[in-house]
């Protein structure tokens, strides 16, 4: 009966990890989602004042 109570609370520990991995996941997906919503232009935005990344051509 032990060996049962055991199994049974383990199934269910498991199986509360999975929800949680499971919800942790669709949150992930829903707020890329929005990020990717709210983008109006296709091809991205490009950061203006962004020229001290590369040296000057000579």
């Amino acid at each position: 009966m032990y060996e049962y109570e055991l199994y049974r609370s383990t199934s269910a520990e498991l199986i509360r990890r999975a929800d949680a991995e499971r919800e942790i996941g669709r949150a992930l997906r829903v707020r890329r989602a929005a990020r990717r919503s709210g983008r109006q232009d296709p091809e991205g935005k490009v950061r203006q004042g962004d020229r001290g990344r590369f040296a000057p051509a000579a």
